[in-house]
């Protein structure tokens, strides 16, 4: 399956796909100024993705890199059992499909309605060589998820269920806040069945381990996907086991 080919996918027809961002102070183009910006554009396009969508898949080619601008994205592997990892969810500002060789060790789909700015690689490349400024701001964000894939593996060896899910709520809480947006009610978008493959829970005990933590008091569950931290204290002490 191609990327370029999926009909789902809507390359938009604005003159530049850069103009009114509103998330480009979190994106790799933040240490550019306005003219240097416009040079990422004349390289990149919008793209939009429904729910569902897939944007790539593991062992394609390698040659389109992306950034999200809105909405939120889910990346996963596929075992040789058929089960599936979860490897994280990318938020606005994220940026994926950066592989150490010619294909891409993961799979990429839309958990909601999603914008992302696409970049041949080859062609990204050669800008990077002209802005180290831009370079280091991709090198930061490669070692930001280093970090990221380090804490999920303390999540999946060392904490019970109802550690994984208040880490999870505080972590998305605190994702929230580093975007500039309110860290509590927490927006959790992706289906329970998502947060299991994420954390190596089953559905039922995701679904169960909310509802503990709903009837003692230390979150509410609110519509849209909302959650609403009502102990904060409480909820830190049981993710660090308390």
């Amino acid at each position: 399956m191609s990327p370029l080919s999926e009909p789902t996918r809507r390359p938009t027809r604005a003159q530049s796909p850069c103009q009114g961002c509103t998330v480009r102070h979190l994106t790799v183009c933040a240490p550019l100024d306005d003219q240097e910006v416009q040079e990422v554009a004349a390289i990149s396009q919008s793209v939009e993705m429904s729910p569902g969508d897939p944007l790539f898949d593991e062992g394609e080619g390698a040659d389109q890199v992306y950034n999200v601008t809105a909405g939120t994205m889910k990346v996963y592997k596929l075992l040789s059992d058929g089960r599936r990892q979860v490897t994280g969810f990318l938020f606005p500002g994220d940026f994926l499909g950066l592989a150490n060789n010619d294909t891409y060790a993961y799979s990429a789909e839309a958990v909601t309605h999603a914008t992302l700015c696409r970049f041949p690689r080859s062609k990204l490349d050669k800008l990077l060589e002209r802005y180290p400024k831009m370079e280091k701001r991709l090198l930061s964000i490669a070692s930001h998820e280093l970090a990221v894939a380090q804490e999920q593996m303390l999540l999946l060896g060392r904490k019970t269920a109802k550690e994984k899910i208040a880490s999870f709520l505080l972590n998305l809480s605190q994702r929230a806040e580093a975007r500039g947006q309110p860290g509590n009610p927490v927006s959790v978008p992706m289906s329970r069945t998502d947060i299991g493959d994420y954390l190596g829970l089953t559905t039922e005990t995701v679904s169960r381990t909310f509802t503990n933590l709903r009837t003692g008091g230390t979150i509410a569950l609110r519509n849209g996907g909302k959650v609403d931290i009502l102990d904060r204290e409480a909820l830190d002490d049981v993710a660090q086991g308390d």
